[in-house]
C-alpha cells in the first residue's frame, strides 16, 4: 500500500548528515588531527534512528520491526557477506606477502605515473565483467593499498581511482542489477540501454583517465621490493574468475581458499591456525562498516515507511507536471534518481522504487525508455559512489583505513560523470535513433 507523502520522514537522514560531516569539519577547524575519524558514522546515526522509531503515531515495536525488516533485506545482507569475504581475502593474502608481491610486480612493469589510470581501468573492465562494483573493490582496493606504501601516489587518490572505475562498470554491465532494475522497469532492452549509457559514460572516463595521468605523472616509487609470482597466483586467479563472470562470492571463497594454499606451500610458519586467524582478522575488519551498512538499511526502510520516498516521487511529479518538456523529464528522471539513493544508499532499491514514476514521466514528456534507463542508471551510481555511508565507498574506506570523506573528495569519474550526464539532457546528446 502506497504510503502518504510526508516530507519530514527525511528529516532524520539529514540529522545523521549533520552529526557525521559537521562534527569532522568543526574538529577540523579546532585543529583537530584526523578529524573526521574521531566520530564513528556508526555512532552519529543512532540519534537520526532513534527520531525515525519516534516519528508518527504507530506502535513502537511496529516500527522497530520495520527497522529490523530494512536491516534485514537480502541485499543488505549481500553486502554484509561480501564485506566479510573481502576482509577474509585481503587479511590472508597480505599475511603470506601476496599484496606485496602482486603490488612489486606492477610497478616492475607499469611505470608509477601510469598507475593511477591503470588502476582505474582495470577497475573498470573487471566490474564491466561481473557486474558489481562491491566484488570489484574487494579484489583491487588491497593492490591499491600496496601500491601507496610503494610510492609516493596518496592513498585517497588511488582509492578514488579504484571506485570510480568499479562504478563505471557496475553502471555499464549487463548483467549488474543497476542495469537490469533500468531496464525492466523502463521497458527497454538492454543492449539499446548500454549503447546509450556507453556514450555518456565513455567521455566521463576518458577524461577522468587524462586526469589520473597528470594527477600522478610525478609519482615515484620509494621502496623497491622483490615478488614472487607463485603469491601473485591468488589475485591472477580471482581476476581471471571475475572477467569470467563468475559469482562474486565464489570468487572471494575461492580466493581465500587458494591463498591459503600458497601460504602452506610458501610459508613455513603458516598453518591451519594462522589461517583461520588471519580470516577473523579480516572479519573483524570489517566490522564498522558493517554495522553501518545494517543501520543504514534499516534507517531507510522507516523513511520509506513514514512516507519520505512518496514525497520524493510526488514532489518530482508536481515539478513536472505543468510542462512536456523532453529536458524537463529527463531532468526529474534524474533527480528522482539522486533524491531516492541519498535516502537508500543503494542504487538497484532506488532505481525499483522510483522506476514506475520514472516511466510515467518518461511517457508524459516524450522521453525514450532507452533514455529514461540510462539517466536512471548513471545518477543512481553518481550518488552511490559520493555519499560516505554507501557500501562501495565504505568498503574502499575500511580496507585502505581512509575517511570515506577523503575518498570521496578524490572520486573524480563520479564527479565528471554528473557534469556529462547534465551537459547530456542539456544538449540533447547522443541523439536518439528510433
Amino acid at each position: 500500500m502506497k504510503q502518504e507523502a510526508n516530507g519530514l520522514a527525511l528529516a532524520p537522514l539529514a540529522l545523521f548528515l549533520v552529526i557525521f560531516i559537521g562534527t569532522g569539519f568543526f574538529l577540523t577547524m579546532n585543529g583537530t588531527s584526523m578529524a573526521f575519524y574521531q566520530l564513528s558514522a556508526t555512532v552519529a546515526i543512532l540519534p537520526a534512528i532513534a527520531w525515525a522509531i519516534w516519528m508518527g503515531k504507530d506502535k513502537i515495536n511496529d516500527k522497530i520491526n520495520i527497522f529490523l525488516r530494512g536491516a534485514g533485506e537480502p541485499g543488505i545482507i549481500t553486502m554484509c557477506m561480501i564485506y566479510l569475504l573481502a576482509g577474509g581475502f585481503a587479511s590472508v593474502a597480505k599475511s603470506i606477502g601476496g599484496v606485496e608481491s602482486t603490488v612489486n610486480l606492477g610497478l616492475s612493469i607499469v611505470p608509477a605515473s601510469m598507475v593511477l589510470p591503470g588502476l582505474f581501468v582495470i577497475a573498470a573492465f573487471i566490474a564491466t565483467a561481473m557486474g558489481t562494483s562491491m566484488g570489484t573493490i574487494a579484489a583491487i582496493a588491497p593492490i591499491a593499498v600496496g601500491v601507496a606504501g610503494k610510492t609516493d601516489i596518496p592513498s585517497a587518490l588511488l582509492m578514488g581511482a579504484v571506485v570510480g572505475g568499479a562504478m563505471f562498470g557496475d553502471n555499464l554491465s549487463m548483467i549488474s542489477d543497476t542495469t537490469i532494475a533500468a531496464t525492466r522497469t523502463q521497458g527497454c532492452q538492454m543492449s539499446d540501454k548500454f549503447k546509450m549509457n556507453f556514450l555518456i559514460a565513455l567521455p566521463a572516463a576518458l577524461v577522468t583517465i587524462v586526469i589520473l595521468y597528470l594527477a600522478g605523472e610525478g609519482g615515484q616509487v620509494v621502496a623497491d621490493g622483490g615478488y614472487s609470482l607463485l603469491k601473485v597466483l591468488p589475485y591472477i586467479t580471482i581476476l581471471v574468475m571475475a572477467v569470467l563472470g563468475v559469482n562474486v562470492f565464489v570468487v572471494l571463497g575461492v580466493g581465500i581458499v587458494f591463498t591459503g594454499m600458497v601460504g602452506f606451500v610458501s610459508l613455513d610458519s603458516f598453518n591451519l591456525l594462522t589461517f583461520s586467524q588471519d580470516i577473523y582478522k579480516g572479519f573483524t575488519g570489517m566490522q564498522e562498516i558493517l554495522v553501518l551498512s545494517l543501520l543504514v538499511g534499516g534507517l531507510g526502510e522507516l523513511i520509506k515507511f513514514h512516507g519520505g520516498i512518496t514525497y520524493i516521487i510526488d514532489f518530482i511529479g508536481k515539478l513536472t507536471k505543468g510542462t512536456k518538456s523532453t529536458k524537463a523529464g529527463e531532468f526529474s528522471i534524474s533527480a528522482l534518481s539522486v533524491l531516492s539513493d541519498l535516502c537508500t544508499a543503494n542504487n538497484t532499491v532506488a532505481i525499483v522504487l522510483t522506476g514506475g514514476m520514472a516511466k510515467e514521466i518518461a511517457e508524459s514528456h516524450n522521453v525514450d525508455p532507452r533514455r529514461s534507463a540510462s539517466l536512471l542508471d548513471i545518477f543512481s551510481c553518481v550518488v552511490q559512489g559520493l555519499i560516505p555511508y554507501g557500501a562501495q565507498v565504505l568498503l574502499a574506506g575500511s580496507i585502505s583505513g581512509l575517511s570515506p570523506l577523503e575518498i570521496i573528495g578524490n572520486m573524480h569519474y563520479c564527479f565528471i560523470l554528473a557534469v556529462v550526464a547534465v551537459l547530456s539532457i542539456m544538449t540533447g546528446f547522443p541523439r536518439i535513433r528510433k
